[in-house]
């Protein structure tokens, strides 16, 4: 049997997180997401929020198992008897961060190797980063992620992502706003 994982931060999870572990569940015979927890990485939901997110995401793949995973990916692979990491990539900037990380991943573990996988061209530019700044300032993430995401950003944020109404402050020079 073809194990595969799919290892992220999943901060938070995303359409094109799903378009990517959709695939490779029909691709491999089984799918290990593993949530990585990096203590270095300022993120909006906790671990377990996280991983529960992602939980309930894959509960309708039954080839896909979550993880939370504290350590190195290539550990994780070691410990789990996996070769093969998949990692999805959406431009050419991800291709050169991704080509370096597969390479880092090998030389700690010659074993692992990276296959990766093309995002759909609709979520090519949809980034994690982009949709909690797009969310903070009240705008509409609904088309990005799933819904129960977009709930969690509406309880993590509110509903004008934290900020409630812009303020307008006077120019003091001038007097106009």
């Amino acid at each position: 049997m073809l194990k595969v994982m799919l290892p992220g931060t999943f901060d938070p999870p995303t359409n094109g997180h799903l378009d990517i572990l959709q695939r490779a569940s029909r691709l491999f015979e089984a799918v290990a997401v593993v949530v990585a927890v990096n203590p270095g990485k300022a993120n909006l939901f906790t671990s377990d929020e996280r991983f529960g997110m992602m939980k309930a995401l894959c509960a309708d793949l039954p080839n896909v198992t979550v993880s939370l995973w504290d350590g190195l990916i290539v550990d994780y692979a070691e410990r789990h008897g996996i070769r093969l990491i998949v990692r999805g990539v959406r431009a050419l900037a991800d291709f050169d961060y991704e080509f370096e990380l597969a390479a880092m991943n090998r030389s700690l573990n010659p074993r692992a190797e990276t296959i990766l996988l093309p995002t759909d061209q609709k979520w090519s530019v949809l980034r994690s980063s982009v949709v909690k700044d797009i969310a903070r300032f009240g705008g509409a993430v609904a088309s990005m992620v799933p819904p129960i995401v977009a709930e969690a950003l509406r309880r993590k944020l509110g509903p004008l992502g934290g900020h409630g109404a812009a303020a307008v402050r006077a120019d003091p020079g001038t007097g106009d706003s």
